[in-house]
């Protein structure tokens, strides 16, 4: 695929949520497979809570029945609008949102910002020579001095427009995960041939973001953005936190307690994703191995709001990451908002330019 504009349509949602006599899950994905998507996966949370403030976990069994969902999807633009109305019609209560990249076969160095969001979309058992592709591309931008990337393994999703969906008793070649790695432009834009010649049909979005800490260091704030704009649509920010399984605050996982405070401080929701392989900072690249006793795998946590409330919730996770995590933002430029007596946006693109 040449260089192109693109959307991603993210949708968050839980486990049990149905759409008529279906799984919301399953309707999504058929929907993406109906419409071929370019790309497309679901991944389970780990651990969060949506706008009805219910906390669901796998740490603890009774919360465990209905673990959060996201479900990405990204095509040409015109792709993407095509199967928006379906997609709304379909959820129910929950978060969607719609973002701007540029979906590439070969990336171009051009698209790369001054700090880059770069996300390569891979199946399961793809190979980069004798190595799975998605344990090769990490290493890439690690030996790059890339901050930080983190691979999400989905349970469903489409390639090429192609249902790949998990099952039990199968190798899941195929099923979708995706790399999502944060950096210096510059630094990105030096591995990008280098992955070029590691994959052989490179599916790769960039979008620009902006480093606000590392490693306990405080680097940025999320940026000063006016509510609207000029139009009257509404603006909307993103806070990612990548951080290991085993990062800890005050003795106890930081995943879990930002989820936590997020929680009692009144944020709108917050979603944690156990990854299976990467690094942030200056760790090594690592995930489970069949000798650990202990996991050691990244962890990514994701909160979407207003820009003001957006302020407020980046003041408790720089209270949590005062030792350990990569923590950026970002804009969102259009955000479908529904449940108990909340109805908030819609999906019209806002002006990315706005500040």
């Amino acid at each position: 695929m040449s260089d192109a504009d693109a959307l991603k349509l993210t949708t968050y949602f839980g486990e049990r949520d149905r759409a008529g006599e279906r799984f919301l899950a399953d309707a999504l994905v058929d929907l993406y497979a109906r419409h071929r998507l370019r790309t497309s996966l679901v991944m389970r949370g780990a651990e969060g809570f949506g706008v009805k403030h219910h906390l669901h976990t796998d740490r603890l069994l009774t919360l465990s029945e209905d673990l959060p969902m996201v479900s990405v999807a990204v095509d040409l633009r015109p792709r993407i609008e095509a199967a928006l109305d379906e997609v709304v019609a379909l959820s129910g209560d929950g978060l969607i949102t719609l973002e701007r990249a540029r979906l590439h076969g070969a990336a171009a160095v051009a698209d790369v910002h001054e700090e880059t969001k770069l996300t390569v979309y891979l199946g399961r058992g793809e190979r980069a020579g004798a190595q799975p592709a998605h344990i090769a591309v990490v290493d890439a931008l690690h030996r790059h001095g890339v901050a930080g990337a983190t691979v999400l393994l989905g349970v469903d999703g489409t390639v090429h427009g192609e249902r790949r969906r998990a099952r039990f008793f199968a190798a899941n070649a195929q099923v979708p995960l995706m790399v999502v790695a944060i950096g210096a432009g510059e630094r990105i834009a030096a591995a990008l041939p280098e992955l070029r010649d590691l994959l052989a049909e490179p599916l790769v979005t960039l979008e620009r973001v902006r480093v606000c800490k590392r490693d306990g260091r405080r680097l940025a704030v999320p940026e000063e953005v006016a509510a609207t704009d000029p139009s009257g649509l509404a603006v909307w920010q993103k806070l990612m936190v990548y951080c290991g399984e085993q990062s800890r605050h005050a003795q106890q996982p930081l995943y879990v307690e930002l989820v936590r405070a997020l929680r009692s401080a009144g944020a709108a929701g917050a979603t944690a994703l156990r990854g299976i392989w990467g690094y942030h900072g200056d760790h090594v690249p690592h995930g489970d191995s069949f000798w650990q006793l202990r996991r050691r795998v990244p962890v990514v946590i994701v909160i979407v709001d207003t820009p003001e409330r957006i302020g407020r919730w980046f003041a408790v996770v720089d209270a949590l990451t005062d030792e350990t995590g990569l923590v950026t933002s970002e804009q969102v430029p259009a955000v479908r908002a529904t449940g108990p007596g909340i109805a908030r946006g819609g999906l019209r693109l806002a002006d990315p330019g706005v500040r």
